[in-house]
């Protein structure tokens, strides 16, 4: 039997599942490309910009400016770019820009949560409309005679799509849990690269605070007192 033999003794709910199938792998594939271009370089773009930051924080700034086109050069580059900010807002920075960065990872994820969970009940839909159209002519004098001959083929071909739906759902779950796997890695890099680098920068802050000079004593005495 072809594909296509199979596609049409599948039912109706084949062509639902047959436009499922075809988000899920267009959003795998775009994923799939995706996590190719950015996972063999963020250890090393944190590295090189954590390390920089301990000697120069302007060229860790610079390295991370090269390397906006990646995920965590924008996150880190995101609150280096300040100008002399205070603790609280770089540590904000970081936060916005690794929320708006995961979000952007998570993209897809609708697409296939949504196959998983709809394509199983589409392929038993099918099946069950495949099973009424092969027992709605069956009496039951009929049983056990030549005139029942067709229906075990009809109940078989009414089955492909329950397992078109499983194959599909299967499919597009493995991918789901594989991409959440690079987001959950990804989501601890930011966090530990975020918290050393704020970490440093608030080092920093302390030091130039202590060795700036005591304000307080050139505060000005107000002309209005006689």
């Amino acid at each position: 039997m072809s594909i296509t033999e199979l596609f049409v003794s599948g039912g109706p709910a084949m062509i639902p599942l047959l436009f499922l199938s075809f988000l899920a792998l267009s959003t795998i594939i775009e994923r799939a490309w995706f996590w190719s271009k950015i996972l063999t370089h963020e250890r090393e773009i944190a590295g090189r910009v954590i390390e920089a930051a301990r000697r120069d924080w302007d060229a860790a700034t610079e390295i991370a400016r090269k390397s906006s086109n990646q995920p965590i050069g924008r996150f880190l580059y995101s609150a280096l770019e300040l100008e002399d900010p205070d603790p609280e807002v770089f540590q904000l920075a970081l936060q916005a820009t690794a929320d708006e960065e995961i979000s952007t990872m998570r993209r897809g994820d609708k697409v296939l949560e949504s196959t998983i969970a709809l394509a199983p009940l589409l392929g038993l839909l099918g099946t069950v409309l495949g099973l009424i159209r092969s027992l709605k002519d069956v009496k039951i004098a009929d049983i056990g005679t030549d005139a029942t001959s067709g229906v075990t083929l009809g109940i078989s071909e009414a089955l492909i799509s329950t397992a078109t739906g499983m194959i599909v759902a299967i499919t597009a779950l493995a991918f789901y849990r594989l991409f959440q796997s690079f987001v959950g890695s990804q989501a601890k890099l930011f966090r530990q690269a975020g918290n050393e680098l704020e970490l440093l920068y608030r080092k920093g802050w302390s030091r130039k605070r202590l060795t700036a000079p005591d304000r307080s004593e050139f505060i000005p005495p107000d002309p209005e007192i006689k």
